[in-house]
């Protein structure tokens, strides 16, 4: 059996020619492709006996397969590497995408998690897959403020804002002999002592040490600092999100239910998209992930098309589409460049860095 390197010394210009035609006219048809269909559509000057001969032996290195003895040849997840590795053509975005797309993220946008919930709508919009999409983990924001506000007697609602805007609250009881103005300064201490200070550097043993500050014992402080700490570990878990699940259904290879239930079953897993969404290879702004080389078998008729956003060269978080093997890969790939340089450019204008780009 011939190895990987040996098969592409033997993958001449004409092989490949015929395997890219081959792939780009399946992922347009979702039909097996035949040598009649290549001679008659594209210009390579072949007839179309030698085009039979060439995909005979494209079946026999593994780029391609037969999926019944009179049908054409449909592309193997190894063929689909070769395309996306070396033969897919690039293309650009139209003019109405690239303003789809600009619109959508360039709304009035205050909160980091409101980008990264913007990009993954427009990317499901834009490549009619299903989108998702992880906010990164916080612990590098700086608190901006803290603020403690009267609802009703026993009732206070604390609230945390970081430097990337990102707002949490949490409902706390605190005694009814807690006076207003009271809370006012337990506000005023706080921001004080806690403005300034990353997410990382401040944990709940440093909080009961404000005991002393304001001047309270641990009875009535208590839940204040415990709703400080919620805010904090709300700002610091990542949340995740998945739009246009349905999209699959527009797709013949998954009208099979029990695929498309497995499929759908993986998506209800958080755990599982955080794992699909982790960045194994930081060298790698656009990774593709084809078929078998997935990780769990319920998406092993997928490809999975993830990309990473940054802030000063760091990631912090990443974003994805999955959708069949027959995947629209330059698309894909152009959408998902495009987005993740707005993502960069906007995160970096919200977290008040000067920057240039577009």
């Amino acid at each position: 059996m011939l190895t990987k390197g040996v098969q592409m010394m033997f993958l001449d210009d004409r092989k490949r020619s015929i395997l890219r035609a081959i792939i780009d006219d399946y992922i347009e048809t979702a039909e097996p492709i035949g040598s009649r269909t290549i001679a008659r559509k594209h210009e390579l000057g072949l007839s179309s006996a030698t085009i039979r001969n060439e995909m005979a032996d494209l079946e026999e290195m593994g780029f391609l397969a037969q999926p019944h003895t009179s049908a054409g040849r449909i592309p193997s997840d190894k063929g689909y590497r070769l395309y996306v590795d070396q033969l897919m053509m690039p293309i650009n975005l139209s003019d109405d995408e690239i303003e789809t797309i600009r619109e959508a993220m360039e709304i009035k946008i205050n909160e980091l998690s409101q980008l990264i919930r913007q990009a993954s709508v427009i990317m499901s919009r834009i490549t009619k897959y299903t989108s998702m999409a992880i906010t990164p983990q916080m612990r590098k924001s700086i608190i901006k403020a803290t603020q403690v506000v009267p609802i009703e007697p026993g009732k206070a609602l604390v609230i945390v804002v970081t430097n990337t805007g990102v707002v949490r609250n949490c409902l706390v009881n605190i005694s009814d002999k807690l006076l207003p103005d009271f809370l006012i300064k337990v506000s005023n201490i706080l921001n004080e002592k806690l403005s300034g200070f990353t997410l990382e550097q401040i944990n709940y043993s440093q909080l009961k040490e404000l005991e002393v500050e304001i001047g309270l014992s641990g009875e009535f402080l208590k839940p204040i600092l415990e709703g400080v700490a919620e805010c904090i570990n709300q700002i610091d878990n990542p949340e995740i999100y998945l739009d246009g699940t349905t999209n699959i259904f527009n797709y013949p290879e998954f009208r099979d239910v029990m695929k498309a239930k497995g499929f759908l079953n993986v998506l209800d897993e958080k755990e599982v998209l955080r794992d699909l969404l982790s960045n194994k290879n930081e060298n790698i702004e656009v990774d593709i992930k084809i078929g078998t080389e997935n990780p769990f078998e319920e998406i092993r008729d997928c490809s999975l098309v993830t990309a990473s956003y940054s802030v000063n060269n760091r990631i912090i978080g990443s974003f994805g589409v999955i959708g069949p093997t027959r995947m629209e890969y330059p698309k894909v790939v152009s959408s998902m460049n495009h987005i993740r340089k707005k993502i960069n450019y906007e995160i970096n204008k919200l977290m008040g860095k000067n920057i240039d780009g577009s």
